[in-house]
């Protein structure tokens, strides 16, 4: 029985998800929530996710939200090993905390940064955001350091969440050229996950948050 996914196409949590379904041939029954048009707050959906947040799953009954939690999921219960996900302890909490990096100080920040000229509630940048922008990718770099991918030598779900938000970042003109252990390991995602997907998982929402941020400044300027 198909897995029932709520979701937007541009969203980028909604991308990783995606982007690790085609990765392990799992089918989803898409429905979509129109987030902008404040479909996340109908009583039917708020009933399934009191968060009303997307991506937002129902496994024949299991009803799962966020991304991450999603993922790792999704991985234990239909993968067919668990390279990307290791079931070994140390292993597993290595891409845990590069999960919780993401969450908590890359994907966070560039949220608090960008997100408010997306949504027209500011008219620039703020520069100490900024700031917090790129000592987050700094870190990343410094992570990165010695490393083929996010956790070690093998691709993970975490390497899905971190390549997603790059990709994100890009769209708002920031440079990660400084950061060269950065470019190189977006580069190498971009190559292992092309196979599933990742330019066309990602073409809505890049030429979305690139067209709307733009003209945010434009309008603004």
């Amino acid at each position: 029985m198909p897995i029932d996914c709520y979701y937007l196409p541009p969203s980028p949590p909604c991308r990783t998800v995606m982007l690790l379904a085609k990765a392990l041939g799992i089918h989803f029954n898409i429905k979509i929530v129109n987030v902008m048009n404040g479909e996340h707050m109908n009583p039917e959906f708020v009933q399934i996710n009191p968060q009303h947040v997307i991506p937002t799953i129902d496994d024949n009954g299991f009803i799962l939200w966020e991304s991450r939690p999603i993922m790792a999921y999704l991985v234990n219960k239909y993968a067919k090993n668990d390279a990307l996900y290791p079931e070994d302890p140390k292993q597993k909490a290595i891409v845990d905390q590069m999960m919780n990096f993401d969450a908590g100080s890359l994907y966070y920040n560039l949220i608090k940064c960008y997100i408010p000229v997306m949504r027209g509630q500011a008219s620039s940048i703020k520069e100490e955001d900024l700031e917090k922008v790129k000592r987050s990718f700094e870190v990343l770099n410094l992570l990165l350091e010695g490393k083929e991918f996010a956790a070690g030598d093998n691709l993970t779900i975490a390497d899905f969440t971190i390549s997603t938000t790059i990709c994100l970042i890009l769209c708002f003109d920031f440079d990660i050229g400084p950061y060269d252990n950065v470019v190189a390991y977006y580069d190498r995602c971009k190559g292992c996950l092309e196979k599933f997907g990742f330019e066309e998982v990602h073409a809505m929402g890049v030429k979305m948050f690139t067209e709307v941020y733009h003209a945010n400044l434009q309008e603004s300027s």
